[in-house]
């Protein structure tokens, strides 16, 4: 985006790695956000190639979630660089509570790295010769930071704010505090004056009341009916895993929804389905979602 200060260099993935923005400065150059594992050896390669020999010093994160903590390992072991993330996160971090990370629980993956310092919310912080103001955000996550620059009106929003919605958020029978948590923080980024949004998927963006607009929307309806904000995270996750594999067998699906524990407990607590038909609601809400595509006996992510 030609807005963005020439400090400031977005790589722009998809929805199995989260965006990484690179800010460059004297003091050095550090990364937020760091995509899936699987996806690391293109991070790398990329990393390297918009710091054009130069060090990487430091990688922070916006929140836990594997899709932005994924490349950590790989590019702490490259660049002998520190990692800092979000202080809510760092007990979950440190101690790899996979179930709380959504790793083995939801069928997900990330190499253990060692977590250097964390970020509080209010701290302020030098990089890319601009201050960031780190914000608490949760919601989609309740550790989780966005970073504001109020000299250029940036926002590095994470997850929280989308140019077409957020990330996926738990329904109250999972945790009470979520949906409201989100609408505080759409509330507190509404209070900002905002010029570009760097999301953590997709484009950068310039209409910022646009998207809230957008996400206070989706919200009300999530909050409206918990089973639709159920059948919103088991979808989301179920895309997740098909753009990791890149494609399952349509007759596994049964077994693998009552495998995996993050599916199994919503399919207990929301919808009571036998697995079969569990799986074949799913296929057929991503399908219509446009998300996958059956391809003989296999169904395939759309990325």
């Amino acid at each position: 985006m030609s807005s963005l200060p020439p400090s400031i260099t977005v790589l722009v993935r998809d929805w199995l790695s989260a965006n990484n923005v690179l800010l460059r400065g004297r003091d050095g150059n550090v990364i937020i956000d760091t995509g899936y594992v699987r996806d690391a050896p293109r991070t790398l390669a990329l990393v390297a190639e918009a710091l054009a020999g130069e060090p990487l010093v430091l990688i922070v994160n916006t929140h836990g979630h594997s899709d932005h903590i994924g490349g950590n390992a790989a590019l702490a072991a490259r660049y002998a660089c520190p990692i800092a993330v979000p202080a809510g996160e760092a007990a979950l971090l440190e101690n790899w509570d996979t179930r709380r990370l959504w790793l083995d629980y939801a069928d997900q993956r990330c190499d253990r790295f060692a977590v250097s310092s964390t970020l509080a919310p209010g701290s302020r912080h030098v990089w890319g010769e601009l201050e960031w103001q780190a914000l608490f955000a949760p919601g989609h996550d309740m550790g989780a930071l966005v970073f504001y620059n109020s000299e250029q009106r940036i926002l590095l929003s994470g997850d929280a704010l989308w140019e077409h919605g957020f990330g996926l958020v738990m329904p109250p029978e999972i945790d009470p505090a979520c949906m409201p948590a989100t609408r505080a923080t759409l509330d507190a980024i509404a209070a900002l004056d905002i010029r570009c949004v760097i999301p953590g998927h997709g484009q950068p963006f310039t209409d910022a009341g646009a998207a809230l607009e957008r996400a206070y929307s989706r919200l009300a309806a999530l909050q409206a009916d918990s089973r639709r904000a159920a059948r919103s995270v088991v979808k989301a996750l179920l895309a997740f895993a098909l753009l990791d594999r890149r494609r399952m067998a349509l007759a596994t699906l049964p077994d693998y929804v009552e495998r995996i524990g993050f599916f199994r407990d919503f399919n207990a607590l929301f919808f009571r389905q036998r697995p079969a038909d569990f799986a074949t609601m799913l296929v057929e809400d991503l399908e219509r979602a446009g998300a996958v595509r059956r391809e003989g006996e296999w169904l395939l992510a759309i990325s």
